[in-house]
């Protein structure tokens, strides 16, 4: 201790110091001014997603600036959508082609769910005929096919790994 501090007068002034340091990160983290802790504690980070309003008691309140995080939110959104490169990765990847795929499958659930509500109410025997088969035989008919094409598919992988050998 003594090679650090040459006098007692120097030990004092330090320790003086930190007891400053000290009661001033006391007084942050009571949160008496939240917006300044939270900045303090995010270093600043949340300065502009805080907002500090008065109220008619004279009391300050902290809200969200909704309006900054949207507009960060969709200026990331933007950026990363126009990029080409980033929307033909999506596309060629995993993610995108099961997006894609689900699109495609929602998308032909509906329109054949609509078509059969529609012919379901229709005034003719026939359409309502079409409307039933749809909502009942449809299904059974996709599992068929998709089945068949499972084993379409096991059956050419074989096939071409015994080429392979």
């Amino acid at each position: 201790m003594s090679t650090k501090y040459n006098s007692l007068e120097e030990l004092r002034r330090k320790k003086a110091l930190l007891k400053k340091e000290v009661s001033e990160l006391e007084e942050l983290l009571t949160f008496d001014n939240t917006k300044e802790s939270l900045s303090a504690l995010t270093h600043g980070f949340t300065d502009k997603y805080l907002q500090q309003d008065t109220t008619k008691e004279g009391e300050t309140k902290i809200s969200l600036n909704t309006n900054q995080i949207v507009k960060e939110i969709s200026g990331s959104i933007k950026d990363s959508l126009l990029s080409k490169n980033t929307v033909y990765g999506f596309a060629k990847s995993d993610t995108g082609m099961s997006v894609m795929e689900n699109a495609m499958k929602i998308g032909a659930v509906s329109f054949v769910g609509n078509y059969a509500r529609k012919s379901l109410y229709n005034k003719s025997w026939k359409k309502k005929m079409i409307g039933l088969a749809l909502i009942y035989l449809a299904p059974i008919a996709l599992r068929f096919v998709r089945k068949k094409l499972e084993q379409y598919e096991k059956s050419k992988t074989t096939s071409s790994f015994e080429q392979l050998i």
